[in-house]
């Protein structure tokens, strides 16, 4: 199993430490490997212990699905790595609303704006 750091890259500067702090190290990770997949749906669940967090594809993202969505991919995550990593997405989400503006995530409201343009 995968180290549970691993793939969520913390960003920003720690508080310093008094007098002499240690040299900060780069971490390294090796994506050779990787195999990309997209996702237009998520559902999350858990226990007392972690956080599941599965993806799939949503062939019909307007209205009600007619057909099972697939789920394609589950993580499993603790609580503490699921904590830093709403910190890197929500950093990121930041960032790109910041740049592109504001991402609206109700679709009804997003076709509104499209047919009004």
């Amino acid at each position: 199993m995968a180290n549970e750091n691993e793939g969520v890259q913390e960003t920003g500067t720690a508080p310093e430490a008094p007098q002499a702090a240690a040299p900060q190290q780069q971490l390294q990770v090796d994506d050779s490997h990787i195999l990309a997949s997209y996702s237009n749906f998520c559902r999350v669940t858990g226990s007392p212990e972690e956080l599941i967090i599965d993806f799939g594809l949503n062939p019909q993202p307007v209205g009600m699905p007619t057909s099972p969505i697939k789920v394609t991919q589950r993580i499993i995550l603790n609580f503490f790595t699921a904590k830093r990593l709403l910190a890197a997405l929500s950093m990121s989400v930041q960032r790109h609303e910041s740049v592109f503006g504001v991402l609206e995530t109700d679709i009804n409201k997003r076709l509104r704006i499209q047919q009004s343009r």
